[in-house]
């Protein structure tokens, strides 16, 4: 089965979905079956996405893709300081 990226409000409504089933009755990997993931896939999300609202995942993830993007800037602006350092220092 091809790996799909599911968007978080997709998956925050599959654990509810899954939720549901477990309720019913059925087991874990029933559950998963019908949404359509592995069990693997389900716990990790249980753990990333339990208890969040959508809108809540959805600024859970702009925030990490900021804090990804600060980061980046904040190691070339490092790189760069340790070449002007060498640099000044005629070590070249």
């Amino acid at each position: 089965m091809p790996s799909k990226k599911h968007k978080p409000e997709e998956i925050i409504g599959k654990l509810r979905e899954v939720e549901i089933v477990l309720a019913q009755g059925a087991s874990t990997a029933e559950a998963c079956r019908r949404i359509g993931v592995s069990e693997q896939t389900y716990y990790r999300w249980r753990k990333e996405y339990g208890g969040l609202k959508t809108d809540q995942a959805r600024r859970m993830k702009d925030l990490e893709k900021e804090n990804q993007r600060l980061r980046r800037a904040i190691s070339d602006l490092t790189l760069d300081k340790l070449i002007l350092q060498e640099a000044a220092r005629g070590n070249f």
